[in-house]
């Protein structure tokens, strides 16, 4: 950790940064554990070539999905301003142990209860990020033209600019985008998602409860977290039962899966492209 962050972190947190050690944080970005002079510990992440205000909308989508008081939210300790020089977010550090018995049934019933503390709008009233993508977030009236608008074609259309976007998967999307009324499901109200629920973003504290990290948070469709869940896997089978215990999904649900996985699969196309076009055109030729 060079000086001017240590300067930096200091500043913002009252104390001289004396120690900084490098743990996992992500493809994203660099992590480290930061000792304070009178003892203090917490949790720093940096980017360097991070967006502006990527880490100030990170902070404010933890407390957004905190108020819900369903599962586990890292307490934000500081962040930078979006005019820093020095970009930052510090959270609370939490301690990692061995998952409780019922840690599944924990997730399953605690995401049920985030998604039923609901949201105001289908969207939010700040844009925000997925990974260093930025998310469009503006409220749709429908969840059928915010997913179309603000999901779909932002991500189709950063994907064309970036040369990323075959003929085959600007025609699937052009043949989904016909069909989308049809396949979205039954009207639900909005929910609290975390919008980027994978594997790498559930951790287990030290009382073996789960702990949600790194959101890309807004009000949509709840079967979007669950399919993003099932996407990369890390989730047992116990958590989707518990979830549904807690509160049923509506029918049709499972054939619903793949077309709430585009989102994801299209974020990816255009952080890391490759194999995830084939993915996408796939499904695409699945559902339409």
């Amino acid at each position: 950790m060079h000086a001017r962050l240590k300067s930096a972190l200091g500043a913002a947190l009252g104390g001289e940064v004396t120690a900084a050690r490098g743990i996992a944080g992500g493809d994203i970005n660099q992590a480290y554990e930061i000792t304070l002079a009178d003892g203090r510990r917490h949790f720093a992440k940096t980017n360097e070539r991070s967006p502006r205000g990527m880490f100030a909308a990170e902070a404010r989508g933890l407390a957004w999905l905190d108020a819900a008081k369903a599962l586990r939210i890292p307490n934000v300790v500081a962040v930078a301003r979006a005019e820093d020089a020095q970009q930052f977010l510090v959270l609370e550090l939490v301690a990692s142990g061995p998952p409780a018995r019922d840690f599944d049934v924990q997730l399953g019933r605690g995401l049920a209860a985030l998604h039923r503390h609901g949201a105001v709008s289908f969207g939010l009233d700040h844009d925000n990020f997925i990974g260093r993508l930025p998310q469009e977030n503006a409220p749709a009236p429908s969840w059928v033209e915010f997913y179309r608008a603000r999901r779909l074609e932002a991500q189709l259309r950063q994907a064309s600019q970036a040369g990323l976007a075959t003929t085959r998967m600007r025609q699937g999307f052009e043949r989904l985008f016909g069909a989308l009324e049809d396949l979205i499901g039954s009207p639900e109200p909005p929910a609290r998602l975390h919008g980027d629920l994978w594997g790498g973003n559930l951790l287990c504290d030290d009382r073996g409860a789960p702990c949600l990290i790194d959101p890309a948070v807004y009000g949509g469709h709840r079967e979007i977290d669950l399919a993003m869940m099932r996407l990369f896997g890390g989730f047992g089978a116990r958590v989707f039962a518990a979830y549904e215990e807690a509160w049923p999904l509506s029918e049709g649900a499972r054939d619903r899966v793949a077309l709430y996985q585009l989102y994801p699969l299209m974020v990816h196309v255009n952080l890391f492209g490759g194999s995830y076009v084939g993915s996408v055109e796939a499904s695409l030729d699945r559902l339409v």
